[in-house]
């Protein structure tokens, strides 16, 4: 019988649990595999994640079906279904407080005053971020409402001041014809050609001083 049979009947060779099984046709070599692998975030996670598995539950958690299992709860958050994670929120939380009151027994069994410190500073960092991890929870089941406030402060005058732009150029002139000008707003009192505006009609003579009053009051013609 030759080998090809023999492998025929002995059925198709066994998956290796460190191999990450991708059927899509688009990775048919290596070189392509192994850049999905590094740049997907969840191939990434399941690498890890599984190596920090082992020693809980040893060697025999599956690469490929870790993998999936990330994949099933992505798309159920994309959906919207929150379940998991605040199951997760709560495991996390329930574990931090035993860590917490093992570190704070353990600080009130010891004898040395520096081991009874590091022990209780540890058990309030536990503390805290078991309190953190709750809040992240009542945080998510109720989310606190959020406001969009826009300011705008109106002053007398041209000058309009809000939270984008300032301009205190008046509407008359152009905007861009001030600013390369350079011109401060008191030139806008001058005329064209340089000339300076009528400030209004010539007053009249005093008649406190006879000299400077009109002639024809003193010397004007009978008729």
């Amino acid at each position: 019988m030759s080998a090809s049979n023999r492998r025929d009947r002995a059925g198709p060779a066994k998956r290796s649990r460190d191999c990450l099984d991708l059927p899509d046709p688009e990775f048919q070599d290596e070189d392509s595999r192994a850049t999905y692998a590094a740049t997907n975030s969840l191939v990434r996670a399941g690498v890890t994640g599984r190596k920090y598995a082992e020693p809980m539950f040893g060697t025999g958690v599956d690469l490929t079906q870790f993998v999936d299992r990330l994949r099933i709860q992505v798309a159920a958050v994309n959906d919207g279904n929150l379940s998991e994670i605040e199951a997760t929120l709560i495991a996390q939380a329930s574990t931090l407080d035993m860590i917490f009151n093992e570190l704070a027994a353990k600080a009130a069994r010891c004898e040395i005053p520096l081991q009874t410190e590091m022990n209780l500073r540890l058990a309030l960092k536990a503390q805290a971020q078991c309190r953190v991890t709750l809040e992240a929870l009542v945080e998510m089941k109720n989310p606190r409402p959020v406001a969009f406030v826009r300011q705008a402060n109106i002053a007398n005058g041209p000058q309009q001041v809000n939270n984008q732009s300032v301009r205190t150029t008046p509407p008359s002139v152009p905007r861009a014809h001030a600013e390369n000008s350079g011109k401060l707003s008191n030139e806008l009192l001058e005329a064209n050609h340089g000339q300076w505006m009528d400030a209004g009609t010539t007053s009249k003579a005093s008649a406190t001083n006879k000299q400077l009053e009109a002639l024809g009051k003193l010397d004007g013609p009978d008729n």
